[in-house]
């Protein structure tokens, strides 16, 4: 009799469990839902990623230059124009704020679009950060959305808008841009909540929307997609998280604003003058702080754009050798340029494979596309495109792994 009832109450478990599998994917759809398990599912991956294989040392460069130290007087190369100076701004107003646009609280992994996604609606645009990941980080398991990126989703989805970004900046240039009616969005670091693994430094880049500044307190009105009950930030903190990513900074504004904003930027405005700018800045970082790790590594990234990729490259080693945070290389590829023009490529090797092993990282097509760019060097053509083609499966509108993929059948 008992046999009997346990063969009739199969069926049973096994149609509620079909019902909860039912329930459970009908939920999934739902974007909150899904969007609250797939954080929780990707901090359960990362994790168990991390015991089997633990994160290490960044790796120590095997090609260092015998004088890491770069030329004390860097100048401009002689084909880039002087500007003439622009107009100097009105005195600062002692505070300033703007209308903040509606608030909208990240994604995983979408801080930039989230930040765009609110600086956008300042000027009037409907959409959300969806809109913006879906083109410029389609994958989310992709942690990293750069300023070039986040420029190209202006000019190209928000035609009806500009976008500039610069580098090198300072609390006095943010304070007039919002002092002149632009709000501004800069790249910094930010510690994390938790830990993703064993020793994790819980350090990362983050975005932010500056909407005001109040000189009494010292302090900018921010808009923090990952941290909604945060409303402000000082100004010694900004200078601090800010300093690792070159001090960039990023103004969205309407065509008949552009006159306006040259005037508030001053000489800044001219591309090249705010390069020299920043190179000079980061040269005077790396005396005045020797043993700090951003300044050189900022030094490495204003070489790098100014095509100096031998005294990039040794900058880059003394920012290493004095100690990067983990995720530092997830955000900026500097290095990258370096070595490879440099032609380090057991370097350019070494510190593209700590990337894409890093736990928390599994997608990532930056250090895709160099990773295979140092096995074409290797020979290893093969594993070149399969890099390549792992870094459009990251994010298939990459232009720079189309064109590596082309090179590469172009010249066997």
């Amino acid at each position: 009799m008992r046999k009997k009832n346990r063969s009739s109450a199969a069926p049973k478990i096994a149609l509620a469990l079909l019902g909860l599998a039912v329930l459970a994917v009908i939920l999934y759809q739902v974007p909150a839902v899904r969007q609250d398990l797939s954080w929780r599912l990707d901090l359960a991956l990362t994790r168990l990623r991390g015991q089997i294989d633990p994160v290490q040392a960044m790796p120590t460069p095997v090609g260092q230059a015998a004088t890491p130290v770069p030329s004390p007087s860097p100048t401009l190369p002689p084909d880039l124009p002087t500007p003439t100076p622009l107009p100097t701004p009105t005195p600062l107003p002692p505070q300033v704020s703007l209308p903040g646009p509606a608030y909208e609280v990240q994604g995983m992994n979408k801080c930039g679009p989230a930040t765009l996604a609110m600086y956008l609606r300042y000027y009037g645009w409907q959409g959300n950060q969806d809109d913006i990941t879906a083109v410029i980080k389609p994958v989310d398991k992709d942690r990293n959305v750069n300023v070039e990126e986040l420029a190209y989703y202006v000019r190209n989805y928000a035609g009806w808008l500009n976008v500039q970004y610069r580098v090198g900046g300072d609390l006095e240039m943010l304070k007039t841009l919002l002092a002149n009616g632009f709000p501004v969005m800069i790249e910094e670091s930010t510690p994390l909540d938790q830990s993703y693994w064993e020793n994790d430094d819980r350090w990362a880049g983050h975005y932010l929307l500056l909407t005001g500044y109040d000189e009494a307190r010292s302090l900018f009105f921010v808009l923090d997609s990952y941290k909604p009950n945060v409303t402000s930030i000082s100004y010694a903190e900004l200078s601090q998280h800010w300093q690792a990513f070159n001090y960039v900074y990023i103004v969205v504004y309407l065509p008949g604003q552009e006159a306006n904003l040259a005037a508030a930027m001053g000489s800044q405005w001219d591309e090249a003058t705010n390069r020299q700018h920043a190179l000079e800045l980061a040269q005077a970082e790396t005396q005045s702080q020797p043993e700090n790790a951003f300044a050189w590594f900022n030094l490495g990234t204003n070489l790098v754009y100014f095509e100096r990729y031998g005294e990039a490259a040794s900058a880059y080693d003394t920012a290493i050798n004095l100690g990067l945070p983990q995720r530092m290389l997830l955000y900026q590829f500097g290095p990258c340029f370096a070595y490879f023009h440099t032609l380090r490529t057991p370097d350019l090797l070494a510190i593209t494979e700590y990337v894409i092993n890093l736990p928390s990282h599994p997608v990532s097509e930056e250090p895709l596309l160099w990773h295979g760019w140092a096995l074409y060097r290797m020979g290893d053509t093969p594993g070149a495109i399969a890099d390549w083609n792992k870094a459009l499966e990251a994010n298939p509108n990459y232009q720079d792994a189309i064109y590596a993929l082309d090179f590469a059948r172009a010249n066997p």
